[in-house]
């Protein structure tokens, strides 16, 4: 590959192509299924496509929202939420709480999942997920561009406040089998996921300071 051999375009000026392919790079993105109730205390649950961990003492999880969906209100509303692992046996009931329901009906019904409840929040977990996260709402940020103009696209960070973790997962020495779990991680376009495998592992040490 040539260094000047490069497609180049401004995202401002639009990029050109078939697809954006800004999601397609920054991918496979691990998906933020993200359980919640409302003030009344009706659950909802919605897959959020644009989720990550950002830090780890305290664990604090995010994930961000197009529009002020009822995920976002409910989370502000309540302070509460639960962050849920989508594996490739749940892909399907994933993808069918996404569903745009009519305000007020309850996705877990709709897709066919058990609620079970949270240990330390009020939010329900998803029974069949093998991990669960429950978060306490630690920020809830309106993003802006480079020149300070508001974007109607929120930023929800939790504090991590309780583990759930399937004891198949754990190895004899309790460490956490990341492809054993069969985590689904969202591509670009519309349709596009990805699995991972053991066998697509590899190793790096940091180097030592020179």
């Amino acid at each position: 590959m040539s260094f000047d051999d490069r497609y180049f375009y401004e995202p401002a000026k639009g990029h050109g192509l078939p697809h954006d392919p800004l999601n397609a790079i920054v991918g496979p993105r691990p998906i933020g299924w993200i359980a919640s109730r409302n003030a009344q205390g009706q659950r909802n649950l919605a897959p959020y496509s644009f989720f990550n961990c950002f830090n780890y003492r305290p664990p604090i999880i995010g994930f961000a929202s197009s529009g002020w969906k009822d995920s976002v209100k409910n989370i502000v509303d309540t302070g509460e939420f639960v962050w849920n692992l989508t594996t490739r046996s749940l892909a399907m009931k994933m993808n069918e709480s996404s569903a745009s329901l009519a305000h007020g009906h309850d996705e877990f019904e709709f897709a066919g999942l058990t609620p079970i409840p949270g240990t330390l929040v009020a939010a329900d977990r998803v029974a069949e997920s093998p991990v669960n996260f429950e978060c306490k709402l630690s920020q809830c940020i309106q993003l802006q561009s480079a020149a300070g103009e508001k974007i109607d696209t929120w930023l929800v960070l939790g504090e991590v406040v309780a583990v759930h973790i399937a004891r198949h997962l754990l190895d004899e020495q309790g460490i956490y089998q990341t492809a054993l779990a069969e985590p689904v991680l969202r591509a670009g376009g519309p349709s596009a996921y990805y699995g991972i495998s053991e066998d697509l592992r590899f190793d790096l040490t940091r180097p030592d300071a020179r």
